[in-house]
C-alpha cells in the first residue's frame, strides 16, 4: 500500500478533511457524488498508505499563554551525539518541533515559551545543559503570517 497513487477524488477528500477533519463521510459523499462507502474505502486506503496520519485539534498557543515562539539552531560537538540529544530535547515540553538539518546547524528546533524570562530559563537550565551541544543560536519569531499544510 506504500505506492498508493492519489487521484482527483482522493485530493478532494483530503482537501475537505483538511478544512474540517470532522466532516461526515455522508456529507462528503453528497458533495463529491459518490457513496459514503467509497469515501470510507478511500480514507482507509490513504491511512494504510501513510498519507493520512491521523486527525488532530489545532491549538492557538497564544490563547494558552505561550507568547514567545523561537527557533534555535543547535550545533553538536559530534554527529554521533544526535540520537541522544534528540531524546533529551524531547523531554523538554517547550520544544515543540525538531529537525535534523544540513547547513549551519545539526538540529533546528522550535520552542514555545510563556515569556522571554521563560525562554531564558529553558535555554540556560535545559537546552544548554545538554553536554553534547557545542553552541546554539536563537531566533525569536515576531510573527507567523503563513501556516498551512501541503496542498495534495
Amino acid at each position: 500500500m506504500e505506492n498508493y497513487q492519489i487521484d482527483n477524488l482522493d485530493k478532494s477528500i483530503l482537501n475537505a478533511l483538511m478544512d474540517n477533519a470532522r466532516a461526515a463521510y455522508a456529507e462528503l459523499a453528497k458533495r463529491f457524488d459518490v457513496s459514503a462507502g467509497t469515501i470510507h474505502v478511500r480514507v482507509e486506503k490513504m491511512k494504510q498508505a501513510g498519507i493520512i496520519q491521523g486527525t488532530r485539534v489545532t491549538i492557538n498557543p497564544k490563547k494558552l499563554g505561550f507568547d514567545v515562539c523561537c527557533f534555535i539552531g543547535v550545533n553538536l560537538k559530534h554527529a554521533r551525539d544526535y540520537p541522544d540529544t534528540i531524546m533529551q530535547l524531547e523531554g523538554f515540553e517547550e520544544v515543540v518541533e525538531a529537525y535534523y538539518t544540513t547547513g549551519n546547524y545539526s538540529i533546528f528546533i522550535k520552542v514555545m515559551t510563556r515569556s522571554i524570562e521563560h525562554l531564558q530559563d529553558v535555554l540556560i537550565n535545559k537546552i544548554q545543559t545538554i553536554e553534547a551541544i557545542q553552541s546554539t543560536e536563537t531566533l525569536i519569531s515576531l510573527q507567523n503570517p503563513i501556516t498551512r499544510e501541503v496542498n495534495p
